[in-house]
């Protein structure tokens, strides 16, 4: 097994990659790419992944990109003893979850995320952000319900379904934003992902 995995450590994409591989216990090389590591312009990245984005990982003659897609295979490939649902009912019950956060819940989450970390203090759209934390609220209500039903979003144990809204919460909770929905179980779950010990390793990196 030779894994290689590209993109910049400040990714939230590239987290869930890096995550997920710790948690399988692999053994990867990762490669910083994209903004100020450059590498995503030449030639060696595009015939990897003519879109020019990350991540990206190589395993043996296996390329792919698509953070998400990168998500399901190595949790099916690496993770049949571990974090892989064999029961289809149940695995696509979870991964539904993953779907909702990239559908859902990133293209507002996006805009607070943009301007409270990644703008400058005189480039940030307040009036954005607050009309914009106030429709995720309404959306991570669904989250919430879920949560009040079962320990993760995964069901019973924490699951690759639980990458990709944990990483983006870790960060929503931490913001400095007007709250007014209580989300008590979406509170407990992230403090259950936070004790988990590869979590913290990349989810602060910004």
């Amino acid at each position: 097994m030779s894994i290689t995995i590209w993109g910049r450590p400040n990714s939230l994409n590239v987290h869930k990659v890096l995550w997920l591989a710790a948690e399988l216990g692999l053994q990867f090389e990762h490669i910083p790419a994209g903004q100020q590591y450059g590498v995503v312009d030449t030639a060696e990245f595009l015939a990897l992944n003519p879109n020019g984005l990350i991540p990206v990982i190589q395993d043996g003659d296996t390329v792919l990109w698509e953070s998400n897609t990168i998500l399901r295979y190595l949790t099916e490939v690496y993770g049949k003893n571990t974090l892989w649902l064999e029961d289809p009912k149940l695995r696509f019950s979870a991964e539904k979850w993953i779907d909702w956060y990239t559908t859902t819940v990133l293209p507002v989450f996006g805009i607070v995320f943009f301007n409270l970390v990644r703008q400058p203090e005189d480039k940030r759209d307040l009036a954005a952000v607050k009309v914009a934390a106030e429709k995720l609220e309404k959306i991570l209500d669904v989250a919430n319900s879920e949560l009040a039903k079962q320990p993760y979003l995964s069901g019973s144990n924490f699951g690759v379904a639980d990458i990709p809204l944990a990483l983006a919460l870790n960060h929503w909770f931490n913001l400095d934003v007007e709250r007014k929905h209580d989300h008590t179980h979406l509170k407990a779950w992230i403090e259950r992902i936070r004790a988990r010990e590869h979590f913290l390793k990349v989810a602060n990196i910004l």
